[in-house]
């Protein structure tokens, strides 16, 4: 069990980090990162977006869902899809939402 002094240690830490982390954009403003280094960064959104999606379109009960009837699946196909064609951001939803709705309903 921790006592108050490390209780009140444990949280100016835990402020710090946060305080820098989120003022490092100003903090690091003149630094130039390599070329490199900007041409990674660009992949780190939609990275983060697929580990946080994938495993739920995959995943059911902590088994891998590969069938081709999952719902799931053929909702992000079709988004996916609908996506690239148009690059049009409700209409994506919209249109993986209702193919999710019909493979729940039809499979």
């Amino acid at each position: 069990m921790m006592d108050a002094h490390e209780i009140w240690i444990t949280i100016a830490l835990m402020t710090a980090a946060t305080v820098i982390t989120r003022a490092s954009f100003f903090l690091f403003a003149r630094v130039r990162l390599p070329a490199g280094v900007r041409h990674a960064l660009r992949y780190a959104p939609p990275v983060a977006f697929a580990a946080i999606v994938m495993p739920d379109i995959l995943l059911a009960n902590g088994a891998l869902m590969s069938d081709w009837r999952n719902p799931r699946i053929i909702g992000a196909i079709a988004a996916t899809l609908f996506f690239l064609a148009s690059r049009h951001l409700l209409g994506t939803i919209i249109v993986g939402m209702l193919a999710y709705t019909a493979a729940r309903l039809w499979l």
